[in-house]
C-alpha cells in the first residue's frame, strides 16, 4: 500500500487533504489521556466518509443484542464501550455557508500529530463555494497533567472574505454507535443548560445507569485581542453551546478557545456532576490556554523521560515505536485499578471496547519493565478483583469447587463475547493470567492477591483436562489455541502445554507462601477452602501425564491433532490480491488450510523459553513461521523475537517493522476501524527482549544485544527491581548504565558484568 503519511521521528504528518483515507487518518490522529480520547475527525462537520467518535474510560452499555445461538454460559446482554456525545464540536459559520470540507475546496491542508507535546495541529486554505477564501489553523489537547480535561484552539483567518464570522462550539449527546448500531440512540438527556459563560450537558446510558457531565467555556479573540461580544445561547434538547461571531476583513484572525470538563459517574457522586464539571471548565478558563498547555507539555516529558526508545538510523522504525508508546499512554493512565486497556483503546468501537487476554501479554511486561510507577500491578489488580465473576463464568460452564475460568471479553470480569469458538473454546485465557502474575513476581503481591487466583485457575484445570484411556495420559478436548483459524480441536499443544506449567507455578508457590508468608497462607486456604494434599496430588498427576503431541521425525511439537492431516505449504502460495485472508476467504477455506492466524506453538516457545533448547526453538520456528500470516496484531512482535534470538535478524527486523508500523501503514488493511492499541507494546518488547536479547532467568539479568542492518544503534531504560537502567547498543558496543538503585551483576553476552550507580560499562 502506498505510504501517505510523512516520516518523521517525533510527528505524525499528513501534508494534503486525503479525503478516501479519511477514517484511516481519523484513527491515526487519536488523541487521548487515559481518562477520555477520541478519533482525529475534523472539529466542524463533514459530510462525507467519517467515523466520529468519542469514549470515556470506564463507562460502558448493555447491548440488547441476544445471539440467535445463545447457549448456557453466554451472557444475557453483553456490555459495551458507547460512543460518548461529541464534545470537541465547533461550527464555521459566514453570513450563509458553513464550512464543510467535503463540499469546499481543500487549497492546502497539513495535519501533525506532535507526540512529544501530544498535541494534534491542522493547517488548511480552503475556498467556499461563493468564492470565500480562509485558512484555518487549529490546536487540539487531551490534557495530561489534568485528566479531565479537553482543550481546543480553533482560529479562522480571512482571506478574501468581508462580512460576519460566527464560531459556534456546542456539546452534542445526539450520538449512535455508528459501528455496530447506526439507528440506536444511546444516551439520554438528563439535563442541559447554558449560563453567561458555561454551557453544560448531562447524559446517562439508556439501560445502565453510567453518567457523564460535559461542561464548556471558552475565549473569542480577533486579532489575538479578547472580545466580548454577547453570545447567541444554544439550548437544544441534546445540545448545549454558543454562537461567537464578528465582523471580519481580509487578513483578520478569530479565535476560539474551548474550555471542556468531562466529568463521570466513576469518580463523582451523580448529584455532583453538573457542579464539578461547570467548575473545573471554570478553572480551565481562569487558568488559560498556555498555562495549560505547559502543564500537559510537562507531564508527556516526564513520560518520555521515562519510556523513550531512541533508534538511530532508520526514521521508519524510531517513528514506529514512538507512536506505539505514545498511543499506549494516551489510552491507559495506569492509576485506576477499575480499568484496563481495549484492542482499539479510545479509538474505537471494535471488540467492544473490553478487555482481552493481550493485556497480559503485551502491556504487563511493558508497564513492568518501563516505569517505576505500579501500572503493571494495577492492571493485575483489576484481574484479582473481578476472581469471583471468573469463578462464576465457570460455574456457568458446570465447573464447581471454586474453579475460576476469566473471560475472553469483559469490562466488569462477565464475559461478553458471543463467538461460541471463542468463549467457550478459547480457555488458554486462563493460564496467561498466572502467566502474568508469574512475572510481577514479588512474592507480597502474590501472598496477598496473586495466589488465590492461581489456586482459582488450577481448579479449572484440573476439572478440563480428560484422561485418556488408549493414551493413558490426560487430554484436553475441544479447545481453540492462540491461533483462532483452528476451531474446536483436540490437544492443542500451547494449552496442554501452558497447562502444566500453571499448575507447577501454583504448587511451586503454594509452598513458598506457606513458609514465607504463614499468615497470609492461612488465610488463603480458609477463604478458598484448599484441600492441599487432595488437590496438589491430582494436579501433580496431570503434570506428569500430560499429553503433548510432537512429531519426532520432524523434532517439532504439533499445533493440535489433526493439523499435520492438512496440506502443509507456505503463505508464499497465497496470492496477493487475496491477503488478508480473512477478508477474502470463507471460513470454511480458513479452517481447511494450514495457514496459522497468529504464533500458536511458538507463543509457547517465546513465554516458556527457559525450557526448551535454542535447536528446538530453531525447528519449531523454521516449520511454523512460514505457515503464518500473522492477521492478528499480536503475531509479529512474538515471532521477531523469536527470531532475534535465533540470530535471524533479517526475518526479526521485518517483523519489527509489521508490529511498529502496524497501524501507520495500515498492513492489516484495518486500521479505519481504530489502532491496535494492546499490541502496540509487542514493539517495544521486540526491541527489549528481541532486538537486545533481555532475559530474566533464575533470577537474575542477562542481555545479547544485535545491532540490526540499517540501524546505527539504539537506546532505551528499564526498570527491574528497583533498579533504573540504561541501555545503549552501537556499533561500537554495548552501555550498560545503572542509573538509580542498589548495584547488581547482569550477563551481558555470556559474561558478568557488576554496574553500579554512575557507571557505565562496555
Amino acid at each position: 500500500m502506498k505510504k501517505y503519511l510523512k516520516t518523521d521521528e517525533w510527528n505524525i504528518i499528513e501534508d494534503s487533504f486525503q479525503a478516501d483515507r479519511m477514517r484511516w487518518s481519523e484513527s491515526i490522529f487519536s488523541l487521548g489521556n487515559g481518562r477520555f480520547g477520541q478519533r482525529g475527525h475534523f472539529e466542524e462537520p463533514y459530510s462525507s466518509d467519517s467515523y466520529r467518535g468519542a469514549f470515556v474510560a470506564g463507562i460502558t452499555f448493555l447491548d440488547k443484542t441476544r445471539v440467535g445461538w445463545w447457549k448456557n454460559g453466554f451472557p444475557q446482554f453483553y456490555t459495551r464501550i458507547p460512543n460518548a456525545p461529541d464534545w470537541s464540536s465547533i461550527s464555521l459559520r459566514l453570513i450563509d455557508e458553513e464550512l464543510d470540507l467535503a463540499q469546499w475546496d481543500v487549497d492546502s491542508f497539513n495535519r501533525r500529530l506532535d507526540m512529544k507535546a501530544g498535541i494534534s495541529y491542522r493547517d488548511a486554505e480552503v475556498t467556499s463555494p461563493r468564492g470565500n477564501k480562509l485558512r484555518l489553523h487549529v490546536e487540539h489537547i487531551a490534557n495530561m497533567a489534568h485528566p479531565n480535561l479537553c482543550l481546543i484552539k480553533y482560529s479562522v483567518t480571512s482571506v478574501n472574505y468581508t462580512g460576519k464570522v460566527s464560531l459556534v462550539p456546542i456539546l452534542d449527546g445526539d450520538t449512535a454507535n455508528p459501528v455496530r448500531h447506526p439507528d440506536e440512540k444511546i444516551w439520554n438527556i438528563l439535563r442541559s443548560g447554558t449560563t453567561s459563560d458555561c454551557a453544560y450537558l448531562w447524559t446517562q446510558t439508556r439501560r445502565e445507569d453510567a453518567q457523564i457531565c460535559y461542561a464548556m467555556t471558552y475565549r473569542f479573540f480577533k486579532n489575538n485581542k479578547e472580545t466580548f461580544a454577547n453570545p447567541i445561547r444554544i439550548e437544544k434538547e441534546k445540545q448545549a453551546g454558543f454562537s461567537v461571531g464578528t465582523e471580519v476583513k481580509p487578513g483578520d484572525t478569530v479565535t476560539l478557545v474551548k474550555y471542556i470538563a468531562i466529568a463521570s459517574s466513576l469518580y463523582y457522586e451523580r448529584q455532583d456532576l453538573i457542579e464539578a464539571s461547570v467548575a473545573e471548565a471554570r478553572n480551565a478558563q481562569s487558568t488559560g490556554w498556555d498555562a495549560l498547555e505547559q502543564e500537559h507539555r510537562n507531564a508527556w516529558q516526564e513520560i518520555w523521560d521515562e519510556t523513550d526508545v531512541s533508534i538511530e538510523g532508520d526514521p521508519e522504525a524510531q517513528q514506529g515505536i514512538r507512536y506505539n508508546i505514545f498511543q499506549l499512554y494516551q489510552t491507559y493512565r495506569g492509576d485506576d485499578p477499575r480499568l484496563n486497556i481495549g484492542p482499539k483503546g479510545f479509538t474505537g468501537e471494535k471488540y467492544g471496547g473490553n478487555t482481552y487476554w493481550n493485556t497480559e501479554l503485551c502491556c504487563v511486561p511493558f508497564f513492568l519493565l518501563s516505569t517505576p510507577k505500579k501500572i503493571a500491578e494495577n492492571l493485575l489488580i483489576y484481574r484479582y478483583k473481578q476472581l469471583p465473576k471468573a469463578i462464576e463464568n465457570a460455574r456457568k460452564l458446570g465447573f464447581d469447587h471454586g474453579a475460576a475460568l476469566f473471560p475472553q471479553v469483559t469490562s466488569n470480569g462477565e464475559e461478553c463475547h458471543s463467538e461460541w469458538e471463542i468463549t467457550f473454546e478459547e480457555v488458554h485465557r486462563n493460564n496467561m493470567i498466572v502467566y502474568a502474575i508469574l512475572q510481577h513476581a514479588t512474592l507480597d503481591y502474590i501472598a496477598h492477591y496473586g495466589l488465590e487466583v492461581m489456586i482459582a485457575v488450577s481448579r479449572f484445570w484440573s476439572q478440563r483436562v480428560s484422561f485418556s484411556q488408549p493414551k493413558q495420559k490426560y487430554v484436553i478436548l475441544g479447545v481453540t489455541g492462540p491461533d483462532e483459524y483452528e476451531n474446536n480441536v483436540n490437544n492443542n499443544w500451547y494449552t496442554n502445554y501452558s497447562c502444566m506449567r500453571c499448575l507447577e507455578t501454583t504448587l511451586s508457590f503454594l509452598e513458598i507462601i506457606a513458609r514465607q508468608y504463614p499468615d497470609e497462607y492461612a488465610r488463603i486456604c480458609s477463604i478458598t477452602n484448599l484441600n492441599y494434599t487432595e488437590e496438589s496430588e491430582r494436579w501433580r498427576d496431570i503434570i506428569e501425564r500430560m499429553y503433548l503431541p510432537e512429531d519426532p521425525e520432524r523434532g517439532i511439537f504439533i499445533q493440535n491433532d489433526g493439523y499435520m492431516d492438512k496440506v502443509l505449504q507456505s503463505t508464499d502460495a497465497i496470492p496477493a490480491g487475496e491477503r488478508p485472508i480473512n477478508q477474502y476467504w470463507s471460513w470454511d477455506r480458513i479452517l481447511r488450510s494450514c495457514y496459522i492466524k497468529q504464533s500458536d506453538v511458538l507463543l509457547g516457545l517465546y513465554l516458556y523459553y527457559f525450557n526448551f533448547d535454542r535447536e528446538t526453538i530453531r525447528r519449531n520456528f523454521d516449520f511454523y513461521e512460514p505457515m503464518t500470516v500473522h492477521e492478528s496484531s499480536l503475531s509479529p512482535c512474538v515471532h521477531s523475537i523469536l527470531a532475534a534470538s535465533l540470530g535471524k535478524l533479517e526475518k526479526a527486523q521485518e517483523l519489527y517493522r509489521r508490529t511498529a508500523r502496524l497501524d501507520l501503514d495500515n498492513i492489516n488493511n484495518d486500521t479505519c476501524d481504530g489502532l491496535h492499541i494492546t499490541s502496540m507494546a509487542g514493539s517495544w518488547l521486540s526491541i527489549v527482549q528481541g532486538f537486545a536479547g533481555m532475559r530474566t532467568l533464575t533470577g537474575s539479568l542477562s542481555f545479547d544485544p544485535q545491532l540490526p542492518d540499517g540501524w546505527d544503534g539504539y537506546a532505551f531504560k528499564i526498570v527491574y527491581r528497583g533498579r533504573l537502567i540504561e541501555v545503549s547498543v552501537s556499533r561500537e558496543g554495548t552501555g550498560l548504565k545503572l542509573l538509580s538503585g542498589e548495584a547488581l551483576t547482569v550477563m551481558l553476552h555470556g559474561h558478568e558484568v557488576r554496574l553500579a550507580p554512575a557507571e557505565a560499562d562496555a
